[in-house]
């Protein structure tokens, strides 16, 4: 099953590989995409569909220092030779649209605002180029501030498609600021954002609602982690929420709803893809520790469309093929996933 083509919105993928997104910190202080960033993703093109790392929509919003934006026309020539490079290998990509939220910081930020849902900060400390420092209490947004993220994110489709991306995955995941929004554990507000699920989701509603004006709802995918509990992230009913979203995504059309199974640091434990499976009625695509056995039989019972791999495929840029040959997989070196350079990034070795 995971070699049998798949039908996701406006695409027709040849398997049922996903590269998952990984942040990989190669793109400088300048948050430029570059030529090593485009061999990265060229290498793994044989996978169905390609997600990016995370990506700013907008200036002042760092949590890595050297990740990538999509919010200057530099950024947009940079991300062209990706997007070149995989489709001159036959590859489809998807953008992974992103505002960090208060896990930005200031000292990343050359002092802009860190902002939230609600001005409750991250517990522990973020690494900055004067080193590791306390995370901050971010503002909380106001009603006026939150329509200009859903634009900035509505303009960074449109920007991710005139870099030549097949489409966008809105980051509503691991604590950033879309996933502020929408776990109570974050989100203490009293207004129409706060409170309720529907409220809590109202943001990440808009967003979508954007985003896929601006470029069609079938080129539009979203992420999903109710449980993981990176960036101090908590919500009192993570199955509940599931039930929610996966029900209410349905009416948006999107191309995929990809979905986080579990808690990074496993604090919370629960089945959340099951719910999702139960009541979203789309593609569904699944993440975290699967292997290529497991994800196989999930496909063939029809609990998942495709499963999206992280480590494994880091260090396999030929996973898809190295699975069909029943090959050994490369072990990933984790010590280089966020350091600059080629080591560990571009240097593993194909079949």
């Amino acid at each position: 099953m995971l070699f049998s083509p798949l039908q996701v919105g406006a695409l027709t993928l040849p398997n049922r590989f996903v590269l998952a997104p990984l942040t990989r910190t190669r793109a400088g202080m300048e948050h430029l995409p570059n030529d090593l960033m485009a061999e990265y993703y060229a290498q793994r093109a044989s996978g169905g569909l390609l997600i990016t790392e995370c990506t700013m929509v907008t200036e002042g919003t760092s949590a890595f220092v050297a990740e990538p934006g999509v919010y200057s026309e530099a950024q947009i020539a940079g991300w062209k030779k990706t997007t070149d490079a995989v489709h001159a290998e036959g590859g489809r990509i998807f953008m992974q649209i992103w505002h960090a939220g208060r896990a930005a910081h200031p000292g990343i930020n050359n002092g802009a605002r860190t902002v939230s849902s609600s001005a409750l900060a991250i517990e522990g400390e973020i690494h900055t180029p004067e080193g590791k420092v306390p995370h901050v209490a971010p503002h909380a947004l106001t009603v006026e501030e939150i329509k200009e993220i859903v634009a900035a994110f509505a303009q960074g489709a449109k920007n991710a498609m005139a870099a030549g991306f097949d489409g966008v995955e809105v980051h509503g995941a691991n604590g950033y600021l879309i996933d502020q929004f929408l776990r109570d554990g974050c989100n203490h507000r009293t207004d129409a954002y706060g409170g309720s699920v529907e409220n809590r989701a109202r943001f990440l509603f808009e967003v979508l609602t954007a985003v896929s004006d601006a470029i069609g709802s079938d080129r539009v995918g979203v992420r999903l982690s109710p449980l993981n509990s990176f960036n101090s992230m908590i919500d009192s009913d993570p199955v509940g929420l599931t039930t929610f979203l996966a029900d209410k995504l349905n009416s948006f059309k999107l191309a995929y709803l990809h979905m986080m199974r579990a808690d990074f640091f496993g604090v919370q434990k629960a089945d959340v893809m099951s719910v999702a499976r139960a009541n979203y009625k789309g593609v569904l695509i699944g993440n975290m520790g699967y292997s290529a056995e497991e994800a196989e039989q999930a496909i063939k019972d029809g609990k998942l469309d495709a499963v999206a791999f992280g480590n494994a495929y880091i260090a396999n840029p030929d996973l898809p093929e190295r699975v069909k040959a029943g090959a050994a997989l490369n072990t990933p070196d984790s010590s280089t996933y966020y350091t600059p350079g080629a080591k560990g990034y571009t240097d593993y070795p194909t079949m």
